[in-house]
Parts: C-alpha cells; structure tokens; sequence
C-alpha cells in the first residue's frame, strides 16, 4: 500500500502528517501556553522528515492568548515550501465562557482569519467542523457548506472538507461541492466511524481522522500492545500503522509538541502490519 494520497485528486501528500492543535498548549485547545520556540522547532523538524501535509485551525490557542498555532506555523515556515499542504477548519467560535457555532454569514470572516494569520492568499483545505465532540446527527450544514463552497469559487479555497459528521451529512454537502476529506475521532481503539471511512473509501475521499493514536490519552488495548512488541515498536506507532492499513483513504495527523514523539510518529509509515497482525487486531 502507498504511503502517498492525492488529496482532492491534486494535492500528493505523505500519510502521515502533522497535527498542530498541540503546539501552543500541551492540553490542546485553551491551555497553559508551551514554549513558542519549542514549537517552531518541532514543525521545522517536522517537514525535514518529510511531513508535507499539517492540519491546523485558527483556534488553536493557549488560554492566555500568547502562543497560536497558525501564527508558529507561519513564523516557522513561511516562505511555505511549494509542497506544503496547510489544512484548517472553520465552524467553532471560541470566546472566554464557552464555544459558539458560526453561521453562513461567519463562514468569511473565519476563512480570512485564516488567511491572514497563516500568511495566504488561498487555503488548500478547509473543513467545515459541526458540533463539539459529539456529532450532530440530523443538523442540516448545508447552509454554512454553501458559503464555503462560494468562498472556494472565489478563489480563497482549493478543496473544501467536513469534519465531526455522519453519512447523512456527507452526501448533503456532495450534493452542493466536492467534498475532498473528511476528519472524525477515530483510532484502533474506536472504531465507530467506520460507516463513513467505506463511504470515503468508496468515493476516494481522504478519511483524516483527529486523535488518531487516542488523544492524549493511551491505546490501552492488550492486542496493540502484543503486535507492538513483536514489531519492536511502541503501541501508539501500532495505531498509526493500523490505521494506515485500514484503507488506502487514510491519512493520519498525529499532534505533539515533542520531537522525540514527532520523530516516532513519522517512523510508524515504515511499520508494515502482516496480515496475521491484522485479523489479531480486527
């Protein structure tokens, strides 16, 4: 199987990339701040690896305000390399005392946040995020899907994505744009979704999930822990290196702020599960 994907049919991208929600605070979202430094280092190590694809969002903040990822990002890397992929995601409204959902009529106003603050003149992906943490099943996003659809007419978007949906919400926004990629929470150890990664399968849609080895917290399963030992490799390298094998339409963004984690991450692309190791851990 490739360790390459051609996102949205154009973008050729390493399968595992890198997820930045936790450069400015260890505890993801709203956080004590972690030292900005630190993180440059890590995303510039990071495409040094080879990592050519970086999932971010303009509400990746510390709770202070101080460190935010598309700003490291930027300060990092910009002038971008020319492979580069920079995905983000719109929908949420973070404010002091709680989350809001944008509208339509916010949709503009989140993708220029984003291209400012990450130093573009176009986003080469941007997904729609519904919800918190649960899905949303029944909520209608066709309204706040055409507004980035007509954003990505402009020019402002290459490839449009969804991300915290269900089928249903998959076929209503193909029904208005292309959908290139779709990112729900899914791992070795939740499995949920898998409805919806054989309709990405099916269609050619990348399946991105987001805490993709558990989200900070372990894989505790006894099955990974026994294919990781006969692999000599850790048990989160295992997830990654499943979730990889679980179709071609995968991509894995693992997020941290070490770079001894990084550097295991970016090695899980060189594991390859026998098939015996598959049917132990299915």
């Amino acid at each position: 199987m490739s360790n390459r994907f051609r996102l949205g049919g154009d973008l050729d991208v390493n399968r595992i990339g890198f997820g930045a929600m936790r450069l400015p605070s260890k505890d993801g979202i709203g956080g004590p701040a972690r030292d900005p430094d630190a993180g440059r280092t890590v995303l510039r190590r990071a495409v040094e690896l080879g990592v050519d694809h970086i999932d971010t969002a303009d509400f990746y903040v510390s709770d202070d305000g101080s460190v935010r990822a598309n700003s490291l990002i930027r300060e990092a890397l910009h002038p971008y390399p020319s492979n580069l992929v920079i995905a983000t995601k719109v929908g949420p409204i973070f404010r002091q005392g709680g989350v809001s959902h944008g509208t339509a009529a916010d949709m503009r106003g989140l993708v220029e946040s984003n291209l400012e603050s990450l130093g573009l003149d176009r986003l080469d992906l941007v997904y729609l995020r519904i919800g918190v943490m649960e899905i949303p099943h029944g909520e209608s996003l066709a309204a706040r899907f055409e507004a980035l659809a007509a954003l990505r007419e402009e020019g402002l978007i290459r490839h449009l994505g969804l991300s915290n949906v269900d089928t249903g919400h998959l076929a209503e926004a193909r029904a208005i744009a292309p959908v290139a990629a779709v990112q729900n929470q899914f791992h070795a150890a939740r499995r949920g979704d898998a409805d919806l990664l054989a309709a990405c399968h099916e269609s050619g849609i990348a399946f991105v999930p987001f805490f993709p080895v558990g989200g900070g917290r372990d894989l505790d399963d006894e099955r990974l822990a026994k294919v990781a030992a006969r692999h000599g490799a850790t048990v989160p390298q295992i997830g990654l290196a499943w979730l990889l094998a679980s179709s071609p339409v995968s991509l894995a963004i693992p997020g941290t702020g070490s770079l001894s984690h990084l550097e295991a991450n970016v090695a899980a692309a060189t594991i390859t599960l026998t098939d015996d190791d598959l049917a132990y851990l299915a």
